[in-house]
């Protein structure tokens, strides 16, 4: 600042000098700081791993589709397109109409864009707000008083055109606070928005797996009334010959009339989850789309990302987006605390007032005022005192709230975890299960046409072998629909998509 020269013709001693240079450094620091605390990210959980055991290498494997062994790999990235590792190009089809169709994203995408915008209008707040005007008037005064025009004549026209021009210095950030605000739910709004995107995505997977394995319980209720009704054939011829009682005929055709009873309500859970399709992808029931899905379509992932702990947080949307309601009750504290600290405002006025309308332009017409303001609460009954705590509440509930969805998470993936290991185990039991059983019915049916074995031998190998059957099929689709899930509690690779990008800024427009 030595040296320097304010002004043509001005020198600054060097008093005046060091007054200058603390009201400039003073105007500076008022400038750059912001009343209330700065957001820190809160801490990361410093724990090595999801489960308190180790991990095993890979699952177990079972000869039969969707048995193949699945090995964990820790800090593998997920792809954007997770699903996709399924290599069902119908799924893939299905995904990505639900991702341009289904309404719930639309909305997403709608309330991300509103939060932009409330940004760009508390930015506004900023900048000074300048108001043009014209006013014009007949008038006429009461002959008992003084003429108001310089003409001396009681009626007259007046016409007014004015520029007001108004500006509240942010001293002490309250507004920028208010933008921080506005910004972090901006944040929150966008984290939503890819939390819709891997909810979407994730339960149109989960809704065709559940599609195949109902399909594949349909398929085996339908190949066990099959052999149910051959056992039946066969039980009627021996009667016919006399060589089984009634009794037997009979209890064969109450289990053949029971298998065919569950029939009806696995068509009615096929035909329910086909309406869910329809509307995942945004479509009426009658719309209902051309894909269908069976198991022997989809290919079981053989490894399997576990993200690090340390990088989950970063990873769900659901945790960002809690982060950013933390950081939106911070700034908000901000926001409490400036309230209570001194007001500024400067207004200013420059127009021109005649009594013609070509009168306006002249100089002597034309007035103005400018005006400063300084106002501070000296008493409001502690209004403004407990919003500030108020807001300092609302961080803390927001802070116990993130805490409670980073727990939800971690718990997400070690549940997802532990089921795709038992998963794999149920699988081979199951499989074993199913050989067991229909070797014990392939004898039964053999001594039955021999006439070596009573109908409760049959009865009782015809319901293990259907029962082994239905739990087969959903062992497998088990695995596929777990395996989904943990690509959804790690994330969903939504890092690996283009991020949605904000509406475009406007330029600052002097007429609205």
């Amino acid at each position: 600042m030595a040296g320097s020269r304010p002004g043509a013709g001005m020198t600054l001693g060097p008093g005046r000098r060091v007054a200058a240079e603390a009201v400039l450094l003073s105007a500076c620091w008022l400038a750059a700081c912001a009343a209330g605390p700065d957001f820190v990210r809160p801490q990361k959980p410093q724990v090595g791993g999801y489960t308190k055991e180790e991990l095993p290498v890979q699952t177990e494997a079972a000869n039969v589709s969707g048995g193949a062994a699945q090995r964990f790999v820790a800090d593998v990235d997920i792809p954007g397109q997770w699903w996709t590792l399924f290599h069902a190009p119908a799924l893939n089809a299905l995904v990505d109409e639900a991702l341009a169709a289904n309404p719930s994203v639309a909305a997403a995408q709608a309330a991300l864009r509103q939060a932009w915008e409330n940004v760009y209008a508390q930015r506004g707040a900023l900048y000074p707000t300048a108001q043009s005007g014209f006013s014009g008037s007949r008038n006429k005064t009461a002959a008992s008083l003084t003429p108001v025009p310089s003409t001396g004549g009681f009626y007259y026209s007046l016409y007014t055109s004015q520029l007001s021009i108004s500006y509240t210095p942010d001293v002490f950030g309250g507004t920028r606070r208010q933008i921080e605000s506005l910004e972090a739910q901006a944040e929150n709004e966008r984290f939503m928005l890819e939390a819709v995107y891997l909810t979407l995505t994730s339960n149109v997977v989960a809704a065709a797996v559940q599609e195949a394995s109902l399909r594949e319980q349909i398929a085996a209720t339908e190949e066990i009334i099959k052999v149910q009704r051959a056992s039946l054939d066969i039980l009627r011829r021996q009667y016919a010959l006399g060589q089984v009682a009634g009794n037997d005929v009979a209890a064969q055709e109450a289990a053949l009339a029971q298998a065919e009873a569950s029939l009806p309500p696995l068509r009615k859970q096929l035909a329910v989850q086909r309406d869910l399709l329809s509307a995942l992808i945004g479509h009426l029931p009658s719309e209902e789309p051309e894909q269908t899905f069976a198991l022997s379509a989809l290919q079981l992932p053989q490894e399997l990302p576990v993200s690090l702990p340390s990088k989950l947080v970063d990873q769900r949307p659901d945790v960002r987006a809690a982060e950013a309601l933390l950081h939106t009750a911070s700034a908000q504290i901000g926001v409490a605390v400036a309230a209570r600290l001194p007001q500024f405002s400067l207004t200013g006025d420059v127009g021109s007032i005649a009594l013609k309308l070509a009168g306006l332009a002249a100089p002597g017409n034309v007035f103005w005022s400018l005006a400063g303001n300084v106002s501070q609460t000296v008493f409001d009954a502690g209004t403004l005192l407990h919003k500030q705590r108020a807001a300092e509440a609302g961080f803390d509930q927001a802070a116990a709230q993130y805490r409670s969805t980073v727990l939800a998470a971690f718990q997400n993936v070690a549940d997802s975890l532990r089921a795709l290991q038992s998963d794999a185990e149920a699988l081979q039991a199951a499989v074993g299960a199913v050989a067991a059983a229909k070797k014990s019915l392939d004898i039964a049916v053999g001594q039955l046409k021999l006439g070596q074995i009573n109908y409760l031998g049959l009865l009782t190998a015809q319901a293990a072998y259907q029962a082994a059957r239905l739990n087969l099929v959903q062992a497998q689709a088990s695995r596929f629909a777990d395996t989904a899930a943990l690509f959804q509690a790690l994330g969903g690779g939504w890092w690996n998509r283009p991020e949605p990008q904000p509406p475009e800024k406007p330029e600052i427009e002097l007429i609205p």
